[in-house]
């Protein structure tokens, strides 16, 4: 370049950023290789968005994002995605046609924490055509032990038979060592058909089986803020709503914005948000600087970090699940940051979700107060856990 006429401080300038290029970036070879997944990622993506995330949801564990924001994403696009359940769920996620000319996705069994493949494979190879009726015919028919069934109702996994989890650990607890089919069926017809109770389909039930319906109706209700607690215990995700939901009034109390709002505020606006930490990444080509990803019931949102800042809010910058960030807007396009000055731990609010009523579930009416000082059979409560992702 000095040769050719160039500035020597220019010439030195411009070899500085090939060379500084030249630690990341990728060959030509690698690149093409790369767009071309990218390109046929997208193409189905965009066409079939049902088929993409059931898709990735078989493949876990793997990639950037877990199962939630896959979900999430699919849902934001138009992808109905149904609850895991013991008559309609297989080991993987599978496609259920629905009355639009997209598939729904059926969550797996897979999705369960500590579920065995070997015990799901069982659930599916005995269940009858018409799926099961009752806890009491899956534990005949299956076999399973007491650990699967009651990871299977943690899961929320019998709404099918109109039990939710509450209830379906309750019929399981009531259930004892598994007879012999030949007892089995010696027991069912033990009594006759007209002295027994019946429930609200007409099916008679035994007199052990309807004392403890009646039990059943003395349960409590579960709040829904408690269902999304366990239902990210048991399963990692929910599909009744996002946590930041049953915070939101308190938060904007605050004056926290929303993901959403990002898009329209004026740049440079110093403002504050809070969201659940999906992702944080460190590249090492950044020069220390820290971005992080939360989420809320808008969306998401990304933060820059700085070292200096890091290092003054370290424990909640690496440890908080829900993360408040303080900080100036940035935004090009459709290009969003936050860039933060203040990082606070929100993680203890999250503790408070599980006596969160939120919003009736749709099709179950309110109980009446049940007023106990014991805590109600099949109750075991758990911190909400969301794991973030990290990547170095």
């Amino acid at each position: 370049m000095v040769n050719n006429g160039y500035d020597r401080d220019f010439a030195t300038r411009c070899f500085s950023q090939i060379e500084g290029f030249g630690t990341y970036g990728f060959p030509e070879s690698h690149a093409a290789s790369f767009a071309l997944l990218v390109y046929v990622s997208a193409w189905i993506k965009w066409l079939y968005p049902e088929v993409f995330a059931c898709s990735l949801l078989n493949s876990q564990p793997m990639g950037f994002y877990a199962p939630a924001q896959i979900v999430r994403d699919a849902r934001e696009h138009g992808v109905e995605v149904r609850p895991v359940n013991i008559n309609h769920s297989l080991w993987d996620c599978t496609l259920e046609p629905t009355e639009r000319e997209q598939w729904a996705v059926r969550l797996g069994l897979r999705q369960i924490k500590g579920l065995a493949e070997a015990d799901a494979k069982r659930l599916v190879t005995s269940r009858p055509e018409a799926g099961y009726p009752d806890p009491r015919a899956l534990w005949r028919r299956s076999g399973l032990g007491r650990g699967a069934l009651e990871r299977l109702a943690e899961a929320d996994a019998f709404r099918s038979i109109g039990l939710d989890r509450r209830r379906a650990l309750w019929a399981l607890k009531a259930l004892g060592e598994p007879p012999l089919p030949l007892f089995a069926a010696a027991e069912e017809a033990a009594v006759p058909a007209g002295n027994l109770a019946r429930d609200a389909t007409g099916k008679a039930l035994s007199t052990a089986q309807a004392s403890e319906a009646r039990a059943m109706a003395l349960l409590p209700e579960m709040p829904l803020g408690e269902h999304v607690v366990e239902d990210y215990a048991s399963l990692s995700l929910t599909l009744k709503r996002h946590p930041l939901a049953f915070l939101r009034t308190d938060l904007a109390r605050e004056g926290l914005v929303t993901a959403a709002d990002l898009a329209h505020l004026p740049v440079n606006r110093r403002l504050s948000i809070a969201g659940v930490v999906l992702i944080r990444q460190r590249p090492g080509s950044a020069n220390g600087v820290v971005f992080i990803t939360i989420e809320d019931e808008t969306g998401v949102a990304n933060l820059i970090v700085w070292p200096a800042i890091l290092e003054r809010f370290r424990r909640a910058a690496l440890g908080a699940t829900l993360l408040r960030c303080t900080g100036k807007l940035q935004r090009e396009e459709s290009v969003i940051h936050v860039v933060a000055d203040r990082l606070d731990d929100l993680t203890p609010r999250l503790n408070t979700l599980r006596d969160r009523t939120g919003e009736v579930e749709p099709g179950r009416a309110p109980k009446p107060p049940f007023r106990s000082s014991a805590k109600p059979p099949g109750y075991d409560a758990h911190d909400i856990v969301i794991t973030s992702r990290n990547f170095r």
